[in-house]
């Protein structure tokens, strides 16, 4: 029998194995799951710095506390693969973030040890802290302890203030870790990590500050009720002692750090020490991203989330592409335009280089910002930006300017300013599966008056997009998918060109194209954005069948062509609709309403994702199970057709 690489780890289906271990054998078990993500992540792609980083507190929170009893909250989620192979997924994280595999986050759904959802930055402490105060008005469960872990600069977030102002209000245990690693996906900004990099307390000051307290308490000389007046005295008294004011003390949070978060057996002694204090804590841990592969260690920006890589060499295995990726498009000509128009400013939420805004920053670094994890400040910064005379460009994912709606509407369009909205990753974007799809944009802009919503087909038409969006006056949402930008002029296409009209790049607000018409047609797609080349594609297979189509890219959702809408409803038997987002009040409900508005009885066919949520997998796969992929449109249009 082959002897195993992993002598301790194969033994570990659950915590509790784990806490069976002597402390003594933590380290080695540390090694190992970094030797295993190692071998899984080089082939099977997910975040790995992260992940690296924080493999020895992971390992120290479940041989500290009682897991599943005691929860662990997950900030970020992409820092828990240790989690995930810890809690009986050993051997299901071969496949994660693929097709019918385990999601690359914590997922209750998935397993009992994942306590909330954690997708996106911020939300950790204001959910930990609902658990805590729920357990200390629950009979027989004020023991249990709840832990919020807070990572990657996510810290910075709005939401993870409001939830660190509220800690200190009620009745609680929360124990909040942050996780250090100096790291976002971007370099970090902003005055806290600034702080956070310089602050320091004395660990013999706080085991003499325990014992006083726990002596008065003894003697009655103090109680839960006088202890935040002790607290805050004690803080400033402290803050003048020592010139330098906790932020977290400064709103009644006990502090403890920072140590070494990379020492299994520090952070476990740690635990272990402050576990069953009273009231909320903060455990400040710096650990360093991408521990134990060290050409990850060196450049962990570049780590975080690396695609193939060579296990031994760290040497990145890139595909093969001829092609910009879409928002490398959005990048150049953000660039083009900004080196003609001194209004032009561009701002990110800590993705500079997932969106190319910086290729902005590298050209005119004053005239970029990157607000870190901060979608909301973002958007009423851009507000403010724009009220002031500039030409704000904000280039978000759409999964996260979800957080932001408030913003856009109150900040934004109620006033009419002329923000550019840069929606990336709009549609399915694949193997981060249900918290990261830009689904919704659609259906959530389009209710705003005022609102301009358009998606390219092609890399023409985005260019021309960008360049309208100069000398419009009032609001634009501009909504692109992740991966390669199609340049319809180079594609190989079987239908004939007599057909087709793929040229034409000068745009109009609110006018569509036809792009394939074939004469005599009966049936006819209305698509928007760079899901219609599936469309095209799909055509090409129904020509062969005998069944001609027609296709318009309809480029605007809003305001809608109803020159075009009204058109098809004369001219067609079959209409269908296509879209790369929910049908439940996206591009084709805006068609059907136009349609109903001038009396169109007739069946509409609206492709797109259904009203279900949609995991992970590839985009192709994901497609597919929606049924809009190309044969997903071929079926439909000979189901209506025959």
């Amino acid at each position: 029998m082959k002897k195993s690489e992993y002598n301790i780890l194969d033994s570990i289906d659950s915590p509790a194995e784990l806490r069976k271990l002597s402390q003594d054998k933590l380290s080695e078990v540390c090694r190992e799951i970094r030797k295993y993500l190692i071998k899984n992540l080089a082939h099977n792609p997910g975040h790995f710095g992260s992940s690296m980083g924080a493999v020895d507190l992971i390992v120290a929170l479940h041989y500290v506390f009682n897991t599943p009893r005691d929860r662990i909250v997950w900030d970020v989620g992409h820092q828990a693969y240790a989690h995930k192979i810890l809690t009986g997924r050993r051997e299901l994280f071969k496949n994660q973030r693929t097709h019918n595999g385990i999601s690359g986050f914590p997922f209750p759904k998935e397993s009992e040890y994942d306590t909330f959802v954690c997708g996106h930055a911020g939300n950790s402490i204001s959910a930990a802290l609902g658990m805590a105060v729920a357990d200390q008005n629950t009979p027989g469960e004020e023991d249990r302890k709840t832990i919020a872990v807070i990572g990657d600069s996510s810290i910075s977030n709005g939401i993870a203030f409001e939830g660190l102002n509220n800690t200190s209000n009620q009745l609680n245990n929360l124990l909040i870790i942050l996780n250090d690693n100096d790291m976002s996906i971007d370099d970090p900004v902003g005055a806290l990590h600034k702080y956070l990099s310089e602050i320091t307390t004395s660990a013999p000051y706080n085991r003499w500050r325990l014992r006083i307290y726990s002596i008065c308490k003894r003697l009655g000389l103090i109680n839960d009720r006088r202890k935040g007046l002790l607290l805050r005295f004690n803080n400033a008294l402290k803050a003048l002692i020592s010139a330098q004011q906790n932020i977290f003390e400064g709103l009644n949070i006990r502090y403890f750090g920072p140590f070494d978060g990379n020492d299994v057996n520090k952070v476990v002694k740690v635990l272990n020490d402050i576990k069953e204090m009273k009231g909320p804590r903060i455990l400040h841990l710096s650990t360093v991203k991408g521990k134990g592969f060290e050409v990850a260690e060196r450049n962990p920006q570049a780590w975080h989330a690396p695609g193939n890589f060579d296990p031994y060499t760290g040497e990145k295995i890139s595909k093969n592409r001829n092609s910009e990726l879409w928002q490398e498009v959005f990048g150049r000509n953000l660039v083009s335009l900004a080196e003609d128009d001194q209004r032009i400013v561009g701002i990110s939420a800590a993705m500079l280089s997932g969106t190319s805004m910086c290729m902005m920053m590298d050209k005119f670094p004053d005239r970029t910002f990157d607000v870190g994890i901060s979608e909301g400040h973002a958007v009423t910064f851009a507000g403010g930006l724009a009220s002031a005379g500039k030409k704000p460009f904000v280039a978000i994912y759409s999964s996260f300017l979800q957080r932001a709606f408030d913003n856009i509407i109150h900040d934004v369009a109620i006033q009419g300013l002329p923000v550019v909205f840069c929606i990336d990753r709009a549609g399915i974007v694949g193997e981060d599966g249900v918290t990261h799809h830009g689904i919704f944009d659609i259906a959530y802009l389009r209710m705003i008056p005022d609102m301009n919503i358009c998606a390219p087909l092609d890399v023409d038409t985005l260019s021309g997009l960008m360049k309208m969006s100069t000398s419009l006056n009032s609001p634009l949402t501009i909504r692109y998918p992740k991966g390669k930008a199609i340049d319809l002029n180079q594609e190989i296409t079987d239908l004939d060109p007599k057909v087709l009209n793929l040229c034409k790049s000068d745009v109009s607000i609110g006018k569509a194209r036809k792009i394939l018409s074939q004469g005599h047609a009966q049936t006819v797609i209305l698509s928007i954005g760079a899901i219609g080349y599936n469309a095209l594609k799909a055509a090409e297979i129904l020509s062969r069948k005998g069944i001609p189509i027609d296709i318009y890219d309809m480029i605007w959702i809003k305001p809608l062509d109803k020159s075009v809408v009204s058109e098809v409803a004369e001219k067609y038997d079959h209409i269908f609709t296509l879209e790369d987002g929910v049908v439940s009040g996206g591009f084709g409900s805006a068609v059907c309403e136009c349609l109903s508005d001038i009396g169109y009885k007739n069946k509409v066919v609206r492709l797109g994702i259904p009203d279900n949520w949609v995991y992970q997998g590839s985009i192709s796969e994901l497609q597919k199970d929606c049924g809009y992929d190309i044969d997903g449109i071929v079926t439909a249009i000979e189901k209506e057709y025959l």
